[in-house]
C-alpha cells in the first residue's frame, strides 16, 4: 500500500473505520459508477494482484507510467488495462524528470483493419502500441456492418492516444456516429486524408468539425453516405484551403448548392475531382468549367441531369486549361456539341476515356480531331453512333499525336471500303478493338496503312478477322511488334501467326492466342525458331498437341516466364518432361482444363517444379 501511495501521491486513500478502506480522487472525473468499497479480508486474500484496484487508481498509476513503451507492455498485461490505457488522454499523462520531451511522433505508420478484425479491442491496442514505435500515420477501417464491430469508443481512443493521424479510411461501420468522427478532428489536427464510405451515421456536423480543426486536408474522398450534403462541403471548401482531390460518389443529398461552392472555393488548388451518382445539374459542371483552373484530372460518371448545354458551357468556360485527363461516363448530356467544346477549351487534354454516351457520333469526333491536337490516348465504350468514319478522322489528322487508340463494344462499326490515307499517323504505338463485331479486314487493312509505328495490337473477340486482313498489318509495322493479343479471333490460323514470328521474332515479347482453335503446332514451329524475347506466351483452347510442347521445349533461345495451355484438349502426360525443361524459366504455368493430363501427373509436375526453384 505504500508504494501505491507513492505512484498515487498523498491523500489518495482514507480511513473509513478499522476494517475499511476507500479510495476518493476529489479533482478526477469518476470512472466508475458507484463508489469502489472493499473490506481488509478480501484484500488480504487477494494481496498478490493489483487486479482488486478499482479503475480511478489504475488511471493514476498509469498515467504517471514514464514512457511510450512502459505503457505499451502494461496494456499487454489484460484487456482491462488496455481499455483502460487507451481512455488516457496524452494531455493526462505526468511528464515526470524523464519524460519533459514535447516532441511529437512523426505518425510513419500504417495500420489497417478488416471485417471481424475491426473492433474496439484491436483499436485501443493501435492507438496504445503505435505511440512507442514512432506513431499512427494512417488508419483503414472496413468493417462489415456489424453490431459488435468499431464504435465511437474505438475512434476516440484513436484520437486520444494517436495526435499524428494524418489519413482515416472508414468503410461501413454502422455503429460509429458524429461522436466518434469529431473525436478524431478535434486530436488529430494534422489530418489529410479522410474517406468515407457507407457510414450512415455520419453527418455534416463531422464534415465541418474536420473543416474546422484540420486545416492541412487535402484528400477528401465520401461514398455512399446517405446524410452528408451540402453544408458538410461547404465547409469543408471554406476552410481546408489545400484540398487537392475530391471524390464524390451517390451521396443523394449532396446538389450543385454544395460542389459549386467547394470548387469555388478551392479553384486554385483542387487537381483531381471525380463527381459519381450525385444530384447535380448544368449548374455544377458550368462551374467546374470556369473555376477547375488548376484541375488536372476530371471523371464525371452517371449524372443524369446535365444535358448538353452544361457540357458546352463547361468546355467554353476557358477555365480547364490544365485538363489533361478526362473520364465521361454514362453521361447522356454528352453530345457533338459537347465534345466540341471540350476540344476547343481543353487544349492540353492528353487523356480522354468516353463510356456508354449514346448520343455521341462521328460529327462531334469530326470536330473534335481538329481541335484536340494534344490528345494522346482515346478510348471508347459502348458509343454506338461513332463508325470508322469518326476514328479515322482522328488519325489523319496532320497535327494529330495520338499514342493509344482503344475501342470496346461498339456496335456501329461496319467494315466498309475506304480510299486509300492521304497522310499516315506515325505517332499512333497501341491499338485495342475489343467486341467490336463490324470491325473486319477491311478496317484493319486501312489501320495498317495508317499506322506503321504499331508495336502494340490487341484484337480481342472479333470474329470477322482473318489471315487476309491481318497479313497486310504484319506487313506495315515498320517499328516492330512487341505485345500482340488476338485472343477470340477464331477464324485467325498458323498462317498469320507464322507471319508474325516471322516479321517480328526479334521485338516480339508477349503472343496471346487464347481462342484461336486453328493454331497447331506448326505455329509452336515458328515461334520456336524465331522469337528471341518472348515471355508470355498464351495457347488457351488451341490445336496444340504434345509435340507442339517439345518443340518449345528442345527451343535454345527461348526463355518463356509465363505458359498457358489451358483448355487444350490434345496435350497428355506425355509432355509432362518437356514442361519440365521449359520450367527452369517460367514463373507462371496454367494447365487447368487440360484433361489429357492426369491429376497424378500434374502433382508429380508440381512437386518437381517447386524442388527445382528451391535448389535454384
Amino acid at each position: 500500500m505504500q508504494k501505491l501511495a507513492s505512484y498515487c501521491g498523498e491523500g489518495l486513500f482514507s480511513s473509513l473505520g478499522h476494517h475499511t478502506e476507500a479510495y476518493a480522487l476529489p479533482c478526477k472525473r469518476s470512472r466508475i459508477n458507484a463508489p469502489f468499497v472493499f473490506n481488509e479480508e478480501v484484500f488480504n486474500k487477494q494481496k498478490t494482484t493489483i487486479e482488486v484496484l478499482p479503475d480511478e487508481c489504475l488511471f493514476e498509476i498509469f498515467r504517471r507510467v514514464d514512457g511510450n513503451q512502459e505503457r505499451s507492455s502494461c496494456a499487454s498485461v489484460s484487456k482491462r488495462w488496455l481499455m483502460l490505457l487507451s481512455t488516457i488522454h496524452k494531455d493526462e499523462i505526468s511528464q515526470t524528470s524523464n519524460q519533459k520531451s514535447t516532441i511529437q511522433d512523426p505518425g510513419h505508420l500504417s495500420r489497417s483493419l478488416e471485417g471481424k478484425k475491426a473492433t474496439d479491442v484491436r483499436l485501443a491496442a493501435i492507438a496504445v502500441g503505435t505511440a512507442s514505435r514512432g506513431g499512427l500515420g494512417k488508419l483503414s477501417i472496413r468493417g462489415n456492418n456489424s453490431t459488435c464491430g468499431v464504435t465511437n469508443f474505438g475512434l476516440k481512443a484513436v484520437a486520444g492516444g494517436c495526435s499524428s493521424l494524418t489519413g482515416i479510411s472508414l468503410w461501413n461501420l454502422s455503429s460509429v456516429s458524429d461522436d466518434g468522427l469529431v473525436e478524431i478532428a478535434n486530436e488529430c489536427h494534422n489530418l489529410e486524408k479522410l474517406d468515407l464510405c457507407k457510414m450512415s451515421g455520419i453527418s455534416n456536423k463531422s464534415l465541418i468539425a474536420i473543416a474546422d480543426n484540420c486545416p492541412n486536408l487535402t484528400e477528401l474522398s465520401i461514398e455512399s453516405c446517405p446524410n452528408i450534403g451540402d453544408e458538410g462541403l461547404q465547409a469543408i471548401g471554406q476552410k481546408c484551403s489545400n484540398l487537392k482531390s475530391v471524390s464524390l460518389k451517390n451521396c443523394p443529398l449532396l446538389g450543385d448548392q454544395g460542389v459549386a461552392s467547394l470548387l469555388s472555393s478551392t479553384s486554385r488548388s483542387l487537381t483531381k475531382l471525380k463527381l459519381h451518382g450525385i444530384n447535380i445539374s448544368d449548374v455544377s459542371v458550368a462551374v467546374i468549367g470556369h473555376y477547375g483552373l488548376a484541375i488536372t484530372d476530371l471523371a464525371l460518371t452517371g449524372l443524369c441531369k446535365v444535358t448538353e448545354k452544361g457540357f458546352w458551357v463547361m468546355g467554353h468556360g476557358q477555365g480547364l486549361q490544365k485538363l489533361k485527363l478526362l473520364t465521361v461516363n454514362s453521361c447522356f448530356g454528352l453530345t457533338d456539341v459537347g465534345v466540341e467544346a471540350i476540344g476547343k477549351g481543353c487544349p492540353n487534354l492528353k487523356q480522354f476515356s468516353i463510356h456508354k454516351c449514346a448520343f455521341l457520333s462521328d460529327n462531334g469526333f469530326f470536330s473534335f480531331a481538329k481541335s484536340a491536337v494534344s490528345l494522346e490516348s482515346l478510348l471508347l465504350e459502348e458509343c454506338h453512333r461513332v463508325t470508322q468514319c469518326g476514328i479515322f478522322s482522328m488519325l489523319v489528322n496532320r497535327d494529330t499525336k495520338l499514342k493509344s487508340l482503344a475501342l470496346k463494344n461498339c456496335l456501329g462499326f461496319k467494315d466498309l471500303s475506304f480510299n486509300g490515307p492521304s497522310s499516315r499517323c506515325n505517332t499512333l504505338k497501341t491499338l485495342s478493338v475489343n467486341n467490336c463485331p463490324g470491325f473486319g479486314n477491311g478496317s484493319l487493312m486501312l489501320i495498317g496503312q495508317l499506322c506503321p509505328e504499331l508495336q502494340h495490337v490487341e484484337l480481342t473477340g472479333l470474329h470477322g478477322i482473318t489471315d487476309n486482313g491481318f497479313t497486310p498489318l504484319i506487313e506495315s509495322c515498320e517499328a516492330g511488334l512487341v505485345k500482340v493479343n488476338i485472343s477470340g479471333c477464331v477464324n485467325i490460323t498458323d498462317n498469320t501467326v507464322c507471319e508474325i514470328t516471322k516479321l517480328h521474332g526479334g521485338t516480339l515479347e508477349v503472343l496471346n492466342l487464347n481462342g484461336c482453335r486453328s493454331v497447331t503446332d506448326a505455329s509452336m514451329l515458328s515461334i520456336a525458331s524465331n522469337c528471341l524475347l518472348l515471355n508470355e506466351l498464351d495457347v488457351s483452347e488451341c490445336a496444340i498437341t504434345d509435340f507442339g510442347v517439345s518443340v518449345l521445349a528442345r527451343a535454345v533461345q527461348l526463355n518463356l516466364n509465363v505458359l498457358s495451355l489451358s483448355g487444350c484438349r490434345l496435350v497428355s502426360d506425355k509432355c509432362l518432361m518437356f514442361l519440365l525443361k521449359i520450367g527452369g524459366s517460367l514463373v507462371g504455368l496454367n494447365i487447368q482444363n487440360c484433361h489429357g493430363i492426369s491429376n497424378s501427373s500434374v502433382g508429380q509436375l508440381v512437386d518437381r517444379l517447386w524442388s527445382c526453384d528451391i535448389l535454384s
